[in-house]
């Protein structure tokens, strides 16, 4: 499982306290274990933060908004997510203003990214 370091133990706990509107919808979800998987929300991982992270599934959400889109955000960004990959991670990227307007759709995608192949399906 992913762990960070206590500064990052920290800011975790602080961003807990401090999502944003789709990041709450999407937990009072992503908590019920749709398709029986359990999610933790703003999970300390190495000096990152995952907005929701599922262990079982490699799958790492991160919920997006405008501001990832100015600035230095997209080479973080892009910087983070080389960080997930090079240790098996899939990191799926969600727009906020997609949360807000289509939850479930979201929510289905979700599921479907993070379940197994099931036998007989193509594996790409």
């Amino acid at each position: 499982m992913l762990q960070g370091p206590e500064p990052t133990i920290k800011r975790a706990r602080k961003l807990r306290r401090e999502m944003s509107l789709p990041e709450v919808l999407l937990w009072q979800e992503l908590r019920k274990r749709p398709a029986g998987m359990k999610f933790r929300h703003q999970h300390p991982s190495g000096p990152y933060v995952a907005d929701f992270f599922c262990h079982k599934a490699r799958l790492i959400i991160e919920v997006d908004g405008e501001g990832h889109e100015r600035g230095d955000r997209p080479a973080r960004d892009q910087n983070r997510d080389a960080w997930f990959s090079a240790r098996r991670f899939d990191v799926m990227r969600i727009p906020a203003v997609e949360v807000l307007g289509n939850l479930e759709g979201v929510l289905s995608g979700i599921v479907a990214r993070a379940a197994p192949p099931r036998p007989g399906e193509d594996q790409e």
